[in-house]
């Protein structure tokens, strides 16, 4: 499990790099699809990352003001600030924990349960999703984006 958050912010680094050099004007412009534009995309992923984690360990959400992260760095920021709470969460997870109840509480009030697995799982599934979305937009602004290969990334080594 952990080698597929690893995999994810290691693409979710080289996007933050490769952001870093683009126009500001492309990162805020409104687009099809996702969070509307690059920049609250690339937060949307980070928060929602803490935010599955915060209901693993059953803590409150932490809510955030979107207006508070204008840069590719404030967002960088944020993700290297909860990317150590999130390795210890995904490293405490174990196939006997996949069907653990995890109760989840929502913003109108209701509280759903999922599973541990099914929770870990989603999160690595939803940057995937939200990725491919930045790799789009991406080639149309004639910019080659970030390779989402698995290949040559090192992630796993024969014995």
């Amino acid at each position: 499990m952990i080698t597929f958050f690893q995999y994810n912010w290691m693409v979710r680094d080289e996007w933050f790099e490769l952001c870093s050099r683009m126009p500001y004007k492309e990162l805020i412009k409104e687009r099809t699809g996702g969070f509307k534009t690059i920049l609250h995309t690339l937060l949307h992923i980070v928060h929602v990352e803490e935010g599955w984690i915060a209901d693993i360990k059953g803590v409150p959400v932490r809510n955030i003001n979107f207006s508070d992260y204008t840069t590719i760095e404030s967002i960088k920021n944020f993700s290297d600030e909860i990317r150590p709470e999130v390795e210890r969460v995904v490293r405490n997870w174990n196939p006997d924990r996949d069907f653990e109840s995890i109760s989840c509480p929502f913003e109108d009030e209701k509280t759903e349960e999922f599973t541990y697995g099914e929770i870990l799982r989603h999160l690595i599934a939803h940057e995937i999703h939200h990725i491919g979305q930045l790799s789009v937009w991406a080639r149309e602004i004639g910019i080659q984006p970030i390779s989402a290969n698995l290949i040559r990334r090192e992630l796993f080594t024969l014995k």
